[in-house]
């Protein structure tokens, strides 16, 4: 069950049964629809979702009602859970909108307590309905008003049933038949961007200004910190498939891995990666028990991980040599992520600032 109370104990960075378990269903899920030509396919046309993969996550294992209270028909869970799927997510650097809904969108509404509705959370938690908070991809915090006109770079809008439009005056709920959708060019295919124009469209009100702004910082927020669970999950893909590669990849009669330069490129790649599980982690679970240092906690992680997931996926291209250049290997799919991910919800020079404001530092200039 989720924990709410407001706590600063040590945080627990292990992973449980639970999670274990989670973990093993998503991967072995993800593990039967790895298909790269089939996702690149998909990709060209800007449609890169597999409508049957979300509906067995979402509904099929339940992760999409993760955070959902198990009275509004959700699992009940925690950031923590949330947090495995999000990797896993990463690893297979899958198109699935659950970031963007499960976590940042169900995460506003729920921080509107008595004022949340229950049907549409209902529907998201069953994985019938997909919403979707429209704020550019970048967005990090509230800032003084929320924008007015069509909003730019707003992901996974192609995919979502409802929007969340917040406005000056609250947030509201608009279908997205009844809103104007004009898709981007996106860095990172496997997510894309939409310009969104709802002006005019027919509008549920949620939530006053007030509320609106309390809920979608939190909302923010703990997208930012899951998104560093994904970034772990794009690093240690990159990781693994690195050391994979260079075992089998022979010169001179030997793996090229057992040159002693490239041991100690991907050594100190290895000790970056455990450090981003620990700064990943440590969001998670500061998420998921309320702790006051949360916000402390989420931008450490994104202002490491970030470099950390961007770092791995070029030495995988790198030391990939000439096919981790080709279009056919994925390995450019995980570096157009990792950066992707780097400037989404966030860059890590905002966080850095984040991170002096919260600790009484000057910035750096």
């Amino acid at each position: 069950m989720s924990t709410t109370s407001t706590t600063s104990a040590q945080p627990d960075l292990l992973y449980s049964e639970a999670e274990d378990d989670l973990r093993a269903a998503v991967r072995s899920l993800l593990a039967g629809r790895s298909d790269t030509a089939a996702l690149l396919a998909r990709a060209e046309t800007g449609r890169p979702y597999d409508a049957g993969l979300w509906t067995s996550l979402a509904a099929g294992i339940g992760a999409a009602g993760l955070l959902v209270p198990e009275k509004l028909g959700g699992q009940g869970a925690t950031h923590r859970e949330a947090a495995v799927v999000l990797e896993e997510l990463g690893r297979a650097v899958t198109p699935a909108p659950y970031l963007t809904s499960s976590v940042i969108a169900t995460g506003t509404l729920l921080a509107l307590g008595g004022e949340a509705p229950e049907e549409l959370l209902r529907d998201m938690a069953a994985g019938r309905t997909i919403a979707v908070l429209a704020l550019p991809l970048t967005a990090a915090a509230v800032g003084e008003e929320f924008p007015e006109g069509p909003v730019r770079a707003v992901a996974d809008a192609a995919v979502a049933d409802v929007l969340l439009v917040p406005r000056p005056d609250g947030l509201y709920a608009v279908r997205r038949e009844d809103a104007t959708l004009a898709p981007q060019t996106p860095l990172d295919l496997t997510r894309p961007l939409a310009t969104v124009t709802v002006e005019g469209a027919p509008a549920t009100r949620l939530a006053d200004a007030a509320a609106t702004r309390t809920a979608v910082q939190r909302g923010l927020l703990a997208g930012a910190g899951l998104l560093a669970s994904e970034q772990l999950g794009v690093a240690e893909w990159c990781l693994e498939e690195t050391v994979r590669y260079t075992r089998e990849r022979h010169q001179f009669n030997r793996p090229v891995g057992s040159f002693q330069a490239l041991k100690h490129r991907m050594a100190q790649l290895w000790l970056e990666v455990v450090g981003a599980r620990a700064a990943a982690r440590n969001a998670a679970d500061a998420l998921a028990t309320g702790s006051d240092e949360a916000a402390l906690a989420v931008s450490v992680a994104q202002a490491h991980c970030s470099r950390v997931a961007t770092r791995a996926a070029e030495e995988c291209v790198q030391l990939h040599a000439g096919i981790g250049m080709t279009w056919e290997h994925p390995a450019h799919l995980y570096l157009k992520r990792a950066k992707s991910d780097e400037l989404a919800l966030g860059s890590p020079g905002h966080h850095k600032g984040v991170l002096a404001e919260l600790v009484a530092l000057p910035a750096p200039r």
